[in-house]
């Protein structure tokens, strides 16, 4: 499972300025949808560089980050964020408790069980999780022909690089785990679409810092680049990706009773 692959997990702080750089961020409408209930105190799981919490913070919540990499959570701090460094299976909330805890980008790296299991126990009665990915496709041209530079240079990795949209099925994974835990009401999945427009420097930027492509060998990582290069060009230069944000969230239970119950624990 991917969770289980530490060395691409703990992978990203070796590029932390540049993800900061070259990742996306997130839609308003996502921001809007996380902050309907005007959540006060929020806890974002893997937080990286800060991306999300920095939008978060900006719209008044106090936020807490949590990072595994002591590399991303420094940039993340140079936007004025308190980040605690630590995996979040590890993390000692000591007895704190939050509205809202969300995840952006990150929760594939976590346990689901055990993930869903520590959320409920940082997040108060009726508080939410909020876990969320940007996931791209590639027009179908452009799809065609960086997947034919893939499949000539790294063919495992045009079998599953997202940047290709090979997405896997991480929001129905997690939304079947936080409903199995028994300590949520069902979890929600929505999407909010937007485009962005990429030049040949910006999507090699990009492409740099998923965990996939920054831990190949260096000489197979740079061939594998100066080729995407190559092919971006010859498409103009450009490549216009269409992005779904699919969030999916759900409800600790409102009562202790209700979570008392779930864990088959006497009244």
């Amino acid at each position: 499972m991917l969770f289980d692959d530490r060395t691409r997990a703990e992978s990203f702080g070796a590029v932390a300025e540049l993800y900061d750089r070259a990742r996306p961020s997130y839609p308003p409408e996502l921001i809007d949808t996380l902050l309907e209930d005007a959540p006060r105190h929020v806890l974002d799981v893997g937080c990286g560089t800060g991306i999300a919490s920095a939008l978060l913070a900006a719209r008044g919540a106090d936020v807490l980050g949590i990072e595994v990499d002591a590399r991303m959570a420094e940039v993340a701090r140079t936007k004025g964020l308190t980040v605690e460094v630590s995996s979040f299976e590890r993390w000692d909330a000591q007895g704190r408790k939050f509205d809202l805890l969300t995840a952006a980008q990150s929760w594939h790296w976590i346990e689901p069980q055990a993930g869903a299991a520590k959320a409920a126990t940082v997040l108060r009665p009726a508080g939410q999780i909020a876990v969320f990915w940007n996931f791209g496709d590639p027009p179908p041209e452009a799809r065609r022909q960086l997947a034919a530079v893939y499949a000539r240079l790294e063919p495992a990795l045009e079998s599953y690089a997202v940047v290709l949209g090979n997405h896997g099925a991480r929001g129905d994974a997690t939304a079947s785990a936080l409903d199995r835990s028994g300590l949520f009401d069902p979890a929600k999945t929505r999407s909010f679409s937007w485009t962005t427009t990429y030049d040949t420097a910006a999507w090699l930027d990009f492409l740099a810092t998923h965990s996939d492509h920054q831990t190949l060998p260096p000489e197979r990582h740079d061939r594998l680049l100066a080729a995407v290069g190559e092919a971006i060009d010859a498409l103009g230069g450009s490549i216009e990706i269409p992005y779904q944000t699919v969030l999916v969230s759900a409800r600790r239970h409102a009562t202790e009773h209700q979570s008392a119950l779930a864990h088959g624990s006497p009244s």
